[in-house]
């Protein structure tokens, strides 16, 4: 396994409005949500941990918990403020037990209050709207946003699983600085028009997922080797028969790591980062040692055949979400 001693964590720019983050951020999602039993004394180790590493980008949102998340992250960054660039997401709302898109105007300035108290903060570096909402144009909801940034609650704006069209329309109501959407070694759709159109914008890429949920870095194998309350449970791509495909192709992310003399999460944050410095991959973790591997694929050089290898590997078999969840994603 590589390591991160005696380097120090290279740096990126994302978009072109003067936002400088740690070339691989922390994913904080699951300290608090969705990936089975948590740990909030290791968690907040880990956010330390990450700062002392220089992965100081940490990524949160208002739904995470809901609400938990933010807090947690909020008592690690109390007194050490202005070690980290906080993004957190706005625009999922948990109503009557579901999940209701709101983009509406009265809502970005609800969420920015709630979002500032919980991470015991007077601005978020960068302020993201989680869904797009349907029933409210783009251009209602960055202008609101936009608002935020005048009055110095938010430094930068980003969008997260939004389509080119939208993001055109988002930019040029105020500079878009981050898109944030699933991209990893098996996720690959969005160099089709998404990272094009970031591209020719100057809006940089957030990568959330880089290792597959985990899968990619063989950190599970099976449903089963998951808390009965692990939304990964159901996920179309290990369920199935889309499972035994996706085995395979973890199988040769781990032969190719092997190979590589490297882990296989670090191979794969490795891949994502030399597709580009615009783009910033976040894995998520709540584990210290997590957090150690992850840094070190920063100093990871890959060869052009290597990269022409990984590049070659199927996409995953399946879709991300489940119906309902993909219905929100490239709107």
């Amino acid at each position: 396994m590589r390591t991160m001693k005696g380097h120090a964590m290279k740096r990126r720019q994302l978009g072109t409005q003067g936002l400088e983050v740690s070339a691989v951020g922390l994913g904080c999602m699951g300290m608090s949500a969705f990936y089975g039993e948590t740990d909030e004394q290791e968690s907040v180790a880990a956010i330390h941990c990450a700062a002392e590493l220089g992965v100081t980008f940490l990524d949160t949102a208002e739904m995470y918990g809901p609400h938990a998340n933010e807090e947690l992250v909020g008592g690690a960054i109390a007194g050490r403020r202005d070690d980290y660039v906080i993004a957190t997401k706005f625009g999922v709302r948990r109503v009557d037990g579901e999940h209701v898109l709101d983009g509406s105007p009265a809502n970005v300035r609800r969420s920015i209050e709630g979002s500032l108290r919980r991470l015991g903060t007077d601005h978020v570096d960068l302020y993201y709207q989680h869904r797009m909402d349907p029933n409210t144009p783009i251009e209602e909801t960055v202008g609101a946003m936009a608002e935020l940034v005048d009055e110095g609650k938010v430094r930068y704006l980003g969008l997260s699983e939004a389509a080119p069209a939208t993001i055109r329309r988002a930019h040029a109501t105020h500079p878009i600085t981050a898109v944030q959407t699933e991209y990893s070694l098996w996720t690959r759709e969005l160099e089709a028009e998404i990272l094009p159109t970031l591209r020719e914008l100057g809006i940089g890429l957030v990568s959330y997922s880089p290792l597959g949920r985990g899968f990619l870095a063989g950190r599970f194998e099976s449903p089963e080797d998951l808390a009965d309350d692990d939304f990964r449970r159901q996920g179309p791509r290990f369920t199935g028969a889309n499972l035994g495909a996706n085995r395979q192709l973890a199988a040769r992310v781990r032969e190719l790591a092997e190979e590589k003399g490297v882990t296989a999460a670090q191979l794969a944050l490795a891949w994502v980062l030399a597709q580009g410095t615009d783009i910033v991959p976040i894995p998520g973790t709540k584990r210290r040692s997590y957090v150690e591997q992850n840094a070190a694929a920063v100093e990871i050089e890959l060869s052009e055949d290597e990269l022409t290898r990984l590049a070659d590997l199927p996409a995953a078999a399946g879709e991300r979400y489940d119906e309902a969840g993909m219905r929100s994603v490239n709107v």
